[in-house]
């Protein structure tokens, strides 16, 4: 048998649905017939996926901050994590912790990135990030 004559069957019968949907059952289903209800996805999926979403979340951040790929590789990390949590969309709206990263004023960036409701929602996360952002230091 031809495997390539199986994925080509599947995904004509389950279609590719890249948005989680609702099937016929009612179960959450992703992709070419995936019942994330009774399957879920396993670790290397989980970290294939990160891999994309951190590609495309710098890819986006470094179009929108151009200015950002001269930067260290910890603080664009601290970045691209941010972007990664709240969307690049939402880091922009860090007016004042961009505008003192691309000063090269890592107290005053840390500050106000600390200075947020972003901080205040995600605790522990946003004080790693920041102490990221000021000292240069990766924080594991």
């Amino acid at each position: 048998m031809n495997r390539q004559d199986l994925i080509d069957q599947l995904t004509k019968h389950e279609g590719v649905e890249l948005m989680p949907y609702k099937d016929t059952e009612g179960l959450l289903t992703i992709g070419i017939g995936r019942c994330l209800d009774r399957i879920g996805i396993s670790q290397d999926e989980a970290e294939y996926m990160l891999a994309n979403d951190i590609n495309n979340t710098q890819r986006a951040l470094f179009e929108a901050c151009p200015w950002m790929e001269d930067l260290d590789p910890v603080r664009q990390y601290a970045f691209v994590n941010m972007a990664f949590n709240i969307g690049v969309a939402g880091l922009l709206k860090f007016n004042n912790t961009l505008s003192y990263a691309q000063q090269g004023r890592w107290e005053e960036c840390a500050f106000e990135a600390l200075d947020s409701k972003w901080a205040r929602q995600v605790g522990k996360r946003s004080a790693e990030i920041a102490e990221q952002l000021r000292t240069g230091v990766y924080a594991p």
